[in-house]
């Protein structure tokens, strides 16, 4: 009997990724896999191509050339023979719900009350059923903490609460795969925990999440793994400690201490 297991695809293989703006370079050949169940945080100075290497993960930008994979398919893409041909606006869509995102700003719909800006995806894009939609979108407020605003509207919460009910709208739509591109930059600095938090028992429960961040003793505690990222390429990566404690690179060394003040 063969004991050898079939190892696992990556949740995100990323090969020799480039975005181009014009004749800007904002990413210059990315290269990495990420696991299922890892945490993967980024740093790096502002610039250095953090927030469109997740824009391009979930397809908001195109990739220029390189190729990316997310949960075993060719985002973008899909092969027909010899011959690649680009992914219809409906096929790409289909293929964003794998991945869920949250922004530095929480575009919430002012209109709707939480429970609805909760709700809205499951029903209206996965056409989901309303009651199978409402006790789940209740129980991920009860998740992050804000399960007695239901009925409340974005204008009523501190922006803090807004972020966290962007995690559980973003939750709701099920995802392989969260993306979180500087969750907390927009907030009051007494807001920012109660955002982490609701990050950190993520992380615990396995979501595999890519977090774009300054916030260093957050990578330390609950990143698997820490990526710098400057002038669009990856400088250094590996676990915190290695990365955070012990960086090899000087720009590494250079971006930590600048962040540490």
């Amino acid at each position: 009997m063969n004991s050898m297991t079939t190892p696992t695809p990556p949740i995100v293989r990323a090969v020799d990724v480039r975005k181009h703006f014009g004749s800007f370079e904002a990413l210059k050949g990315i290269t990495l896999d990420i696991a299922a169940g890892e945490v993967l945080c980024v740093i790096g100075p502002s610039g250095s191509g953090k927030s469109t290497f997740l824009r391009c993960i979930n397809q908001l930008e195109e990739v220029t050339d390189g190729a990316l994979w997310v949960a075993g398919e060719l985002v973008g893409f899909r092969r027909a023979g010899n011959k690649l041909h680009a992914l219809s606006e409906t096929e790409v869509a289909r293929q964003r719900l794998k991945t869920g995102m949250v922004f530095q700003r929480f575009n919430l719909f002012p209109h709707m009350t939480v429970l609805e800006n909760v709700t809205e995806g499951p029903t209206r894009v996965q056409r989901r059923p309303r009651a199978e939609v409402l006790p789940e979108a209740r129980a991920l407020l009860e998740r992050v903490g804000l399960g007695d605003k239901c009925d409340s509207f974005p204008i009523e919460l501190s922006g803090g609460q807004q972020q966290r009910v962007a995690i559980a709208r973003a939750l709701a739509m099920r995802p392989q795969l969260m993306l979180f591109d500087e969750p907390t930059s927009a907030l009051d600095p007494e807001l920012v925990g109660e955002v982490l938090q609701v990050m950190r028992d993520l992380a615990t429960s396995g979501m595999t999440m890519v977090v774009v961040t300054h916030e260093l003793g957050f990578a330390r505690d609950v990143a698997t793994r820490v990526m710098l990222m400057d002038k669009g390429q990856v400088v250094e990566t590996g676990s915190p400690d290695e990365v955070l404690s012990r960086p090899q690179h000087p720009r590494t060394r250079e971006f930590i201490s600048a962040v540490r003040g």
